[in-house]
């Protein structure tokens, strides 16, 4: 583990980050991603992160909203719809249930992909898999009764 991420991992899980870090932490992804031409996250820095390109679901616009993801060893990603623990999912898994073709920036990277919502064991197994990765995404859905969204990004 790396220095301050044991620290990064318990304030994350709390309920005065869910308050904040939506409105902040994406907003500053955003702006240094375009700044870099898609080569820089700052959420990256502690998370593999993404940044989705989806159409809206009632808009048909293009949304852009950079994720945390797990790369996985066959070029797919999972894409947690976590929404730092609020009780509502998250607006960009309603556009990728209604419109599931999207594009990912990775790496500085374009890249087109379909979207497919898991459900059953292999979402299960995807749950260990993001738990490995960011172990607050448990505190995240103990304080939801709704179940966590999770998606497999595969490219098209």
């Amino acid at each position: 583990m790396r220095p301050g991420e044991r620290l990064l991992m318990k304030v994350s899980a709390t309920r005065a980050f869910a308050r904040t870090a939506p409105y902040v932490i994406p907003a500053l992804d955003r702006a240094v991603h375009r700044l870099t031409h898609g080569k820089v996250l700052l959420s990256a820095r502690m998370l593999p992160g993404v940044v989705l390109t989806a159409t809206g679901a009632r808009s048909g616009q293009p949304r852009r909203t950079p994720l945390a993801c797990v790369p996985e060893d066959d070029g797919s990603w999972l894409l947690v719809g976590s929404n730092f623990g609020r009780p509502g999912h998250p607006a960009w898994t309603g556009n990728l249930l209604k419109n599931p073709d999207a594009e990912v920036s990775w790496r500085g990277r374009d890249i087109p992909v379909r979207a497919r919502l898991l459900s059953g064991e292999e979402r299960a197994r995807a749950w260990r898999a993001a738990l490995a990765l960011w172990p607050p995404y448990a505190a995240y859905q103990a304080r939801v009764t709704r179940e966590i969204r999770l998606f497999r990004l595969e490219r098209r």
